[in-house]
């Protein structure tokens, strides 16, 4: 007896005294039941007011290192069986009722609901009335999981209402809940007086690293290449559910056999608090056939039906219509008889002579109902492609079951979002399937989500998720849609092989094709003991052989592996041993199953059909993504509406699903007007001139940056007058090829246009896309320090120019103060990102790389347009294409000299990089070059890669370092 004092109850002090439970010796409930206390009134020390009597039961146990704890007696002590299973803090409750009389049905009407709230956890639900909604799908998978091996163990005949109801009162986070509801059943309806097989064993083993965990934590899943979660009585198998990575039959078959001993240690407590604490086993009423009545069935239709059975000419609605016609030709007979209880009986009588006929039949000659070898698979067909305008279908058909599979990709904020007390927050891959009425001919009306529908579905994904590209290769969000046109048996498996050639069909880099089968089992039993005596092993079972077998064993998996099982058991057990023969059939259909898929598809597709969807993964800066969305989204959602295409914005990238290639090409020149791309030399954008003056004009373009297109970029024929070619307004569409000193980006408009014939290769514009390749960057100068003669002598070695080439002549293009007067406004614009054609890649809205050139004198300001000032060439995938991690830009990774470390007196050692008639060119890293020259005694011996220490000694007007030579020393 445990006593707990508790505080008087405010209310019941101010009631007269003669009113009160103390004063009339009652005690408050305990165990259910009422009694009188103990205590009498004249005893000097009375027990407080409201003191509570709790007969609380525990047992304690160790399973897989981890502590576990079983009570009863503290809560819902109503109920007719009540247990709490604690695995840490992790504890849920478990609770079973049933009606007192027969309610009528022919089967048995169990119940089992599974809930996790909230509060296990301390949150609150985010939903508009703060209160949990509808089952969610994880929930109505873990009702499954318990009412699957405790369905098989209540006894034949059986038919009142039974309702097991499981709650996480308290969840750590460490363990799935799942296993503990199964065992808190098992114990619940030991406790009970409802009549049971039980108890049960649940356990989950993991496998991490090749060895097996027993009970393993959520981060110990993570891990895992296997979730085996295994129910078994003290020698037979009852449910198995796994889920793995292609993990092989024998490795599998080690697990079950592990798993058999850990689950019967959840056994023992249970029969030990039922001792102490259970109700006895109450008589229910079973309704039973008679022999008399099932005799007199089997007279009359034993015979015609084995008739319809050994036809394999019958289809399944044939076969059901013979079958039918023998049932009412024997109601004929009982109605002429007047024989009431044999009317009442009559369908379960005629299904138990079923079910004798074909078990006999496939027992004693081996044949089955369609005339089917036992291991023989279903005729096959399938077909990718069905319906090309979406993004992957397939059609899949073993016999009369059909499936159609499609698939549609998404953005990564597409995913589904879990409130599970358990598991990840999201889910990408998503696997829906549907059954609606009309694939078994009949009527019916679609509700909300069913609980075979979810099963069949989350099996289906368990198996397809093992092949799955990971999710930094692939971050699309993935949803496969199972239609089941025709129902006769395995849909779930044959969603499987669909969803597989659909998944291929759409382009997602899978491995391999992932095929299921499901393998049936019938039995003979001795009629004394119970026990099998001869049993046969079928592969690719029937409808109908599932419902007169005694398993459904799904199994699905690569050529490699399984990768998903689901078992399912009828009868009260089956031994392990013989459920490990299932796994050898069934990897012979399957290979069977994957080398006809093969012949219709066997890699990844590609989309080439223009009207097919299109998916992209662009990169931009978040402050570029902020402008793009807009105040409360409402740039993104116009631009959603104008062109029906979706888009996902997420941490430096932008995902765009379109309907087809027109949709995604509208949808990106908005983009493109709006926040722009990221710029490439060689790159096409549209722009619009903002501005005309007599050197070229400006152009507005790609998001608002504002790019310089020079006279001479205006056509392949000499221009006298830019006003002549361009005007302000005017859209064009211009390729960009470089950038100059001082961060204007050049753009061309003779590059876009075809050239004259007859002449010849001499565009400046593509010999500056070209030069890129091979050039580095010429930085503008901090000041002019030198002669004319020293800055001829310096342009040609930072132009690669010596004695003998032919220049030419600078060409003035605007006044020093016309210069002025438009860096100013340029200073803003034009100094952004540039994107060469080979990787390096600088924020656009960043501080930018060319942040750092100094505005130059007026002298600078007339140089020419075509000095070198093109970055080096580094390539980066085109942002539209699916979007992979660059490499790191060389110019960001030049640390030791940059243009503002650059500055009179610096001393650093550089590498010989050109040699020319008047001195070296000289690579001083970081992109930065500079120029040596000879001492008048003449040139020495110099190598290409040759390292000098140098000491900067001045800059020429075009901001060439002048280096000089230093000894440390």
């Amino acid at each position: 007896m445990a006593y707990v004092r508790s505080r008087a109850n405010p209310l019941l002090t101010t009631l007269p005294h003669f009113l009160t439970w103390r004063t009339f010796g009652f005690r408050t409930l305990c165990c259910g039941r009422l009694g009188f206390s103990t205590q009498s009134q004249l005893d000097p020390d009375p027990p407080v007011a409201g003191t509570k009597v709790l007969d609380v039961f525990k047992e304690e146990f160790e399973i897989g290192s981890r502590l576990i704890t079983l009570e009863t007696g503290k809560i819902a002590r109503f109920a007719n069986g009540a247990a709490v299973l604690g695995m840490g803090e992790t504890k849920v409750l478990s609770t079973v009722t049933s009606t007192k009389g027969n309610t009528g049905h022919d089967f048995l009407p169990l119940t089992v609901d599974y809930q996790e709230k909230q509060f296990a956890q301390g949150l609150i639900p985010s939903t508009y009335m703060r209160r949990e909604g509808a089952p969610k799908e994880r929930e109505l998978l873990c009702g499954r999981i318990i009412d699957r091996p405790i369905r098989p163990l209540f006894p034949a005949g059986f038919y009142h209402e039974v309702q097991v109801m499981a709650s996480v009162l308290s969840s750590d986070g460490n363990q799935d809940p799942d296993v503990l509801a199964a065992n808190a059943a098992s114990a619940a309806l030991m406790l009970s007086d409802i009549p049971w097989g039980g108890p049960i064993g649940v356990v989950r083993i993991g496998r991490i690293g090749g060895q097996f965990v027993v009970n393993p934590t959520m981060d110990e899943l993570n891990l895992s290449d296997l979730n085996l979660m295994y129910a078994c009585t003290r020698d037979k198998t009852l449910m198995i559910d796994v889920q793995a990575l292609e993990i092989s039959e024998k490795d599998l078959e080690a697990g079950l056999r592990l798993a058999h001993p850990e689950a019967v240690k959840y056994i023992e407590p249970q029969i030990r608090l039922a001792a102490k604490a259970g109700k006895s086993k109450k008589e229910y009423r079973l309704s039973m056939l008679s022999d008399s009545t099932l005799e007199k069935v089997r007279n009359m239709a034993e015979a015609p039906i084995e008739a319809v059975f050994t036809d394999p000419n019958y289809g399944k609605f044939e076969r059901g219509e013979a079958l039918d016609k023998i049932t009412q030709d024997v109601r004929r007979v009982l109605e002429e008889e007047c024989d009431e209880e044999g009317l009442k009986v009559l369908s379960k009588a005629v299904d138990t002579v079923r079910k004798k006929v074909v078990r006999r039949r496939i027992i004693a000659e081996g044949f089955r109902v369609d005339g089917r070898q036992l291991d023989e698979v279903r005729p096959l067909y399938c077909e990718a492609r069905i319906l090309p305008i979406l993004h992957g279908s397939a059609l899949f058909s073993r016999g009369d079951t059909q499936v159609l599979c499609t698939v549609t990709l998404g953005a990564p904020s597409d995913a589904q979002r879990l409130d599970s007390l358990v598991g990840p927050p999201t889910k990408r891959f998503m696997l829906h399937y549907s059954f609606p009425p009309f694939c078994t001919n009949e009527v019916g009306k679609r509700t909300a989500l069913n609980r075979r529908e979810v099963g069949h579905g989350t099996l289906a994904e368990k198996a397809l998720l093992a092949v799955l590209p990971p999710e930094d290769d692939f971050p699309y969000t993935v949803r496969v849609n199972s239609e089941v046109m025709a129902s006769d048996g395995s849909t779930s498996m044959a969603t499987v092989c669909g969803g597989s050639m659909a998944l291929m069909d759409a382009g997602i880099p899978v491995r391999e094709h992932v095929a299921g089968v499901s393998v049936g089992l019938v039995t003979e039993l001795d009629p004394i003991s119970g026990e099998i005596t001869d049993y046969r092993i079928l592969t690719d079972i029937l409808g109908l052989e599932d419902h007169l077998g005694d398993i459904d064993f799904k199994i699905a998996g690569t050529r490699k592996g399984v990768t998903a099982i689901q078992l399912d058991i009828k009868p009260a057990g089956i031994p392990l041993g013989i459920i490990c023969e299932c796994l050898e059939p069934a990897r012979k259909a399957r290979s069977q199953i994957i080398d006809y898929m093969n012949q219709e598809i066997n890699a990844p597709h590609t989309q080439t059909d223009r009207n097919s969807p299109r998916l992209a993964t662009l990169k931009y800066s978040n402050d570029a993504l902020r402008n793009l969305i807009g105040p409360l989204g409402a740039v993104k959602t116009r631009i959603e509406e104008e062109t029906g295409a979706r888009m996902s914005v997420g941490d430096g990238t932008l995902t765009i699903i379109a309907k087809n290639q027109s949709v995604m090409d509208k949808v990106l020149e908005k983009i493109d007007l709006l926040v722009g791309r990221e710029i490439e030399v060689g790159g096409i954008y549209k722009g619009v001139v903002t501005s005309v003056k007599e050197y070229g004009a400006f152009v507005e373009f790609n998001g608002g940056q504002q790019g310089l297109l020079h006279i001479s970029e205006l056509s392949h024929k000499p221009v006298s007058r830019v006003s002549d070619v361009v005007s302000i307004g005017q859209q064009l569409s211009l390729m960009c090829i470089g950038q100059d000193v001082r961060g204007n980006i050049k753009l061309s408009l003779k590059a876009t246009l075809p050239r004259p014939q007859g002449m010849e290769t001499n565009n400046a514009a593509e010999e500056s896309v070209l030069d890129t390749k091979d050039t580095r960057n010429i930085w503008a100068p901090v000041g002019n320090e030198y002669t004319a003669q020293e800055e001829q002598h310096s342009s040609e070695l930072a132009t690669g120019k010596h004695e003998g080439d032919e220049t030419k002549p600078s060409i003035l293009i605007r006044s020093a103060a016309e210069c002025d007067e438009e860096e100013k406004s340029l200073n803003q614009s034009s100094k952004r990102n540039l994107k060469s054609g080979n990787g390096s890649q600088l924020g656009r809205n960043s501080k930018s790389f060319w942040s750092h050139v100094h505005s130059t004198p007026s002298t600078s300001s007339h140089l020419a347009q075509d000095v070198i000032d093109s970055l080096s060439s580094l390539s980066i995938p085109f942002p539209h294409e699916k979007s992979k991690k660059s490499k790191p830009s060389v110019l960001n990774e030049a640390k030791a000299v940059t243009p503002k470390a650059m500055k009179l007196g610096t001393k650093v050692t550089a590498n010989v990089d050109q040699i020319r008639a008047h001195g070296l060119v000289l690579d001083l890293g970081g992109g930065l070059r500079g120029m040596y020259r000879f001492e008048k005694d003449g040139q020495r011996d110099y190598e290409i890669g040759d390292k000098l220490r140098v000491v900067c000694s001045g800059f020429s007007s075009k901001g060439i370092p002048v280096m000089s030579s230093v000894d440390d020393e």
